[in-house]
């Protein structure tokens, strides 16, 4: 029961700091519109970029990453003390050992559905690559400082944010599994590295099509709207 009780918070409230909207907000605050009708629609740091500009999109991608840090950080210090409250038995290392990373697990899957899915948004978000890499930092800094570094990398050759989202996500996948991580660990990295790839199929298309605009560039849809 009490194991429950403290998951379940945990999940709200990683899931409650994934809703937050940055880009919305940026959007709202910065010139006042809904930056989902602009670009590729995304409240993600890339279509900030390419509507309200770099210094709007490097807060939006640093509060992002940040929101993902925040739900490991609550998973592994606030969840074990509200374990503790509700548990009629002492908290032991073994407990913690077990127990924890399935916590860790489910707060990493709630805050990055909470980016892309937010309740404030209508169940509408970004593609939560920014968020997934502030959960990988906070849960094992290695794999998210290598996922960083391919994101990097690509992004300096390719100028495809997409693309280095992707590539990413795929090294993050591959050293998970090929380094020694608890099963939860490797079980959300292997979810969410699938499901930040599934919400970039229509860029996988455009890549295919090599129609997917490069960093700078502006989306086919901001084309669009300003030959109206």
């Amino acid at each position: 029961m009490a194991f429950s009780t403290a998951s379940a918070v945990g999940f709200v409230i990683a899931y409650l700091l994934g809703s937050t909207p940055t880009g919305y907000l940026a959007g709202r605050l910065l010139k006042g519109i809904d930056i989902r009708e602009h670009g590729s629609k995304s409240t993600g740091a890339t279509n900030v970029l390419r509507t309200l500009g770099k210094w709007p999109a490097l807060s939006v991608l640093v509060a992002d990453v940040l929101k993902g840090v925040a739900a490991i950080i609550v998973a592994r210090s606030f969840c074990p003390w509200l374990y503790a409250q509700f548990s009629s038995t002492p908290l032991t290392a073994l407990d913690l050992q077990a127990w924890v990373p399935w916590t860790v697990c489910l707060a990493g899957i709630a805050v990055l559905l909470g980016h892309c899915r937010s309740i404030w948004l209508n169940f509408t978000g970004g593609k939560s690559a920014a968020t997934g890499l502030g959960v990988l930092l906070a849960m094992s800094w290695p794999v998210g400082l290598s996922a960083a570094a391919v994101f990097g990398i690509v992004l300096a050759i390719a100028r495809i944010v997409s693309l280095s989202s992707i590539l990413a996500s795929l090294t993050a996948i591959v050293l998970v599994c090929g380094f020694e991580h608890p099963f939860p660990y490797r079980l959300l990295v292997i979810g969410g590295g699938i499901y930040v790839i599934v919400r970039h199929r229509a860029n996988i298309q455009r890549l295919f099509a090599r129609t997917e605009p490069r960093l700078g560039q502006r989306s086919p849809d901001v084309k669009a709207e300003a030959r109206v």
